[in-house]
Order: C-alpha cells, then structure tokens, then sequence
C-alpha cells in the first residue's frame, strides 16, 4: 500500500471514528509538512505529540513492514494503550516489539493483524464495522476479527449487546493475549457474560482455558463463558489466513483439543458464533436466578504448564528463524530507524 492510500484510509477511519463519538485529539506523521488535518494538530513525533496532547491511545495506521517502529515510539512515549491494525508485521519485529514491552509497565499493546478494541457507543479504536455494536453486557475477545463480528451480531440480535470487544488478532506474537482480555472482562462490573474465540495455531486457548478453570474454583459466582475454536477441518502445516493460524503436527494442539480443554474447564463450546446470542442470554437468565451451573466438568490431567510451552514455542520461533539466515533465505524485517523515519501513529483520547 503506497503512503497516499495510508493517508487515505487513515483520515477515513478517523472521519468515522469522530463521528461516532470518540475524542480525537491529534496525529503523528512524517508525510506532507501540514500543521492540521481535520481541523486537529499533526506533530512530527510521538514525543511532542504526547507532551502537547496527553492521550490515552494511540492508532497505529501504518503498513506492517514499518509499524514496529511506530509501535515503540508509542511505548517509549509511555502511551497507555497502543492499538495496532497492520497485517503482514514481520515475526522478528514483533520479538523485538516484545523486548520493549517486558521493560516497562505502562503501555499495553492490542494487534497488530487485529480490528482494534471497541466499548459500543462509547468509544471505538480500529476498523470494525461499528453500526452493528450496541452497547450492552457480553464481553467478548478473539483472535479472528470477522468471527467476532458475527459474535456482535449474535448478542446484538439477542438484545444483549456489547460491553466491550477486544480483537486481538491471529499473529503468532501478539501484544494482548485471550488471557489477558478475560482477566480484564473478570473485573469488569459492566460485564455479565464473556465469549472468548480461538482457532488453530499456538496454545493460547489452553492457558486460557487453564485460567478459566482458576477463575470457576475461585470465584463464589463465577460469569457464564460461550467459546469456539475455529479450524476444526484445516490441514496440518498450512497457514488459514491468519500468520498465527498454522497447526504444526506434533508440536501445536488440534482445534478439538483446545475446544476439549475450555469445556472440561467449565465453558460452554459452541461450533458456530450465530448460536452464541440465544446461549448466552439463556446462560444469563439461568445466572441471574441463581440456577446457574458450568457445563463442562474438569477431567483429570497433568496440569499445563504455561511457562514451559511458551518457552519451547519462543525456542521453535527462533530456532526457525535461525535456519533460514543460515541457508541464506531473506527474511521480511525492517531494521530500527535510527533517524525516526518510519512514523505513521494517529492518537486517540477516550477521556
């Protein structure tokens, strides 16, 4: 995508954002030398833009072979909340995206390859289709953003609506996890239910699985959960769509497995996201009157031992990665900017 089409599609996005009520402030860019656009203030980098502005998000709308950059820009500027929608951001990018995370404690990163996160009617960070949010109780998360479209339509035509949606993105390294969009749907007062969506690739369906199981053991009434696992027929070996969405025989769960594992941990599986609104409001009903029960039932199993698999995934990454610049293969990566060229982040203020 050329940097016109970039400006094109960004100022669009923010035309629909502000229009549906979200606070925009400003812009960062390295494009044409203007002062404003949109009637709002342009800063030539992130550090001027947060010391003038104070925002509380920034959205990241650049092509993913130089969003890293802009990504940690936003980190070093101790934005709060970094929403990145780039697909195609290179895997050794986003470990080195990752390094900076793990220094600091202010600054979360959602995406990239993601639709962004919405609180309907309140405030929206991304590109999903916003006219068919309502605001209402179910939180949902997943890691395919058409999947979770067709979980708002479910809720939405069941009259439950949304409290807030987070789409997290199907790349192998993302910034949020499913466990820690259920931690924050758990705390979430405004949050009755919760439907979680994976698919093949990777094992973050089983720790989230694994906390949903500490959450039902530990909480005196615990919120109904709704999840499905996409992938159930995909081939071995072959990426879905998703950069993330590849089951490695032997090495990466099966669909089943990792919808097997969140039902013994107490959530209700579904094969299809059109089912989930009639579910969940029948689950809620049975909640609120206190006839509520989790379906699954926890088989015994050695327990999973998160640290480990995510280890031996980080060893497989790297390892891969490894064999490929020794048999001279390139690799798609955009080295850090020294001079700060490669900056394209718009913010967002949700105040």
């Amino acid at each position: 995508m050329t940097r016109p089409e970039l400006y094109i599609k960004a100022t669009k996005n923010a035309q629909d954002t502000i229009a549906y009520g979200t606070k925009v402030v400003g812009g960062v860019t390295k494009g044409p030398k203007v002062d404003t656009h949109l009637d709002l203030p342009l800063f030539g980098s992130m550090e001027k833009a947060v010391e003038e502005l104070k925002p509380d998000v920034s959205a990241v709308f650049i092509r993913g072979s130089l969003a890293a950059d802009a990504i940690i820009e936003a980190i070093k500027a101790e934005v709060p909340l970094i929403v990145s929608v780039a697909e195609h951001v290179p895997v050794h990018d986003m470990l080195r995206v990752h390094e900076v995370l793990r220094t600091q404690s202010k600054s979360r990163l959602v995406g990239p390859n993601c639709p962004g996160i919405i609180a309907p009617e309140q405030c929206r960070v991304g590109i999903m289709p916003y006219k068919q949010y309502t605001r209402g109780c179910v939180g949902i998360v997943s890691k395919s953003g058409t999947l979770s479209y067709e979980a708002v339509g479910a809720t939405s035509r069941a009259g439950l609506g949304q409290s807030l949606v987070v789409g997290m993105g199907g790349d192998m390294i993302p910034g949020t996890s499913l466990v820690d969009a259920l931690k924050l749907f758990f705390e979430h007062d405004e949050t009755k239910g919760m439907i979680v969506i994976g698919e093949i690739g990777g094992e973050a369906e089983l720790e989230a699985a694994d906390l949903i199981e500490r959450y039902r053991r530990n909480t005196p009434k615990p919120k109904p959960i709704i999840a499905m696992v996409a992938g159930q027929t995909a081939p071995e070996h072959r990426i879905m769509g998703h950069a993330g969405a590849m089951r490695r025989d032997g090495v990466d769960p099966t669909a089943r497995e990792k919808a097997a594992a969140l039902q013994n941990a107490g959530a209700v599986v579904v094969p299809h996201p059109g089912v989930m609104g009639n579910i969940m409001e029948k689950l809620l009903a049975s909640y609120e009157s206190g006839n509520f029960e989790y379906m699954g039932k926890r088989k015994e199993a050695e327990p999973i031992d998160i640290e480990a698999r995510m280890m031996r995934n980080r060893i497989d990454i790297w390892g891969r990665y490894a064999r490929e610049v020794e048999s001279n293969q390139a690799l798609d990566t955009v080295p850090p900017d020294p001079n700060g060229e490669n900056r394209g982040s718009g913010l967002l203020n949700m105040r």
